[in-house]
């Protein structure tokens, strides 16, 4: 099952690939900051084939085509290009991003990083990869000293949830915050060490599902702001290499405190 997500998984990277810095066709969904290209679709038409073809039973949640339910046993979670602004923009950092969950616990994780051909891939109990090598998270115990990631939802002119407050506390106490433009690429990254941690506001099932459990088969740990298991449908999300996790609710709690 993980060679063939992995599979169609890069073959959807290839279509994005290709489409890259090529004139394509633009649409807006519900504001001019949230867009979805032709390559989305194209993507996410190539996933939703082949899944109805090698398992016609199974449901899915896809990012532009929503929910289609058959079974309640198994459950794909599709991003067919996280980092669509980019992607637009002609800045090489998107992905591919597909989670498989059984009965509502998360089974396998593949995040393909496509501009870098970085591979990530997770399968409960068995470890988290990249291009095949085992990975892990940092070993980093303090939070002034660590590297954190973030994303801004679309929304952001609102200061949804005080995403600037947050932004604001985080950068006061790390030695640097860093936001890439794609979440799927934002949690493999603090799953090989390269973030302590990561935090987000307003997150979609199909931004979690796969980096959920690549994190956490790293060593990681993955929930919501107050440190409480989280799943996948939940907005809130705080993942770290778990050395620095409660030192991040400190911050995220100390935020709340002002109104």
């Amino acid at each position: 099952m993980i060679e063939k997500i992995i599979d169609i998984t890069k073959q959807a990277g290839e279509i994005l690939k290709d489409g890259f810095k090529k004139n394509f066709e633009i649409e807006f969904k519900t504001n001019s900051s949230n867009l979805v290209t032709e390559y989305d679709k194209k993507s996410e038409a190539l996933i939703i084939d082949f899944i109805k073809k090698e398992f016609p039973d199974h449901s899915i949640l896809a990012e532009e085509s929503g929910r289609q339910d058959l079974s309640d046993e198994y459950l794909w979670l599709i991003d067919p290009l996280d980092g669509t602004t980019n992607f637009a923009h002609g800045l090489p950092i998107f992905s591919v991003s597909i989670g498989l969950m059984k009965n509502r616990e998360l089974i396998y994780g593949v995040v393909y990083d496509v501009m870098r051909d970085a591979l990530y891939s997770a399968e409960k109990k068995a470890g988290s990869f990249c291009n095949g090598h085992k990975i892990n998270v940092s070993s980093n115990e303090n939070l002034k000293n660590s590297v954190l990631v973030t994303g801004f939802p679309y929304n952001v002119s609102e200061n949804p949830d005080k995403a600037f407050e947050r932004f604001i506390a985080f950068l006061k106490n790390s030695r640097a915050v860093r936001r890439l433009g794609s979440a799927a690429i934002d949690m493999c990254y603090v799953a090989e060490g390269v973030f302590d941690g990561f935090w987000e506001v307003a997150l979609n099932p199909w931004d979690i599902a796969a980096g959920k459990l690549i994190i956490e088969e790293a060593g990681g740990f993955v929930t919501d702001f107050n440190g409480f298991p989280m799943n996948i449908f939940d907005k809130r999300l705080l993942a770290s290499n778990g050395k620095i996790h409660q030192h991040m609710i400190k911050v995220l709690n100390q935020v709340e405190l002002f109104e």
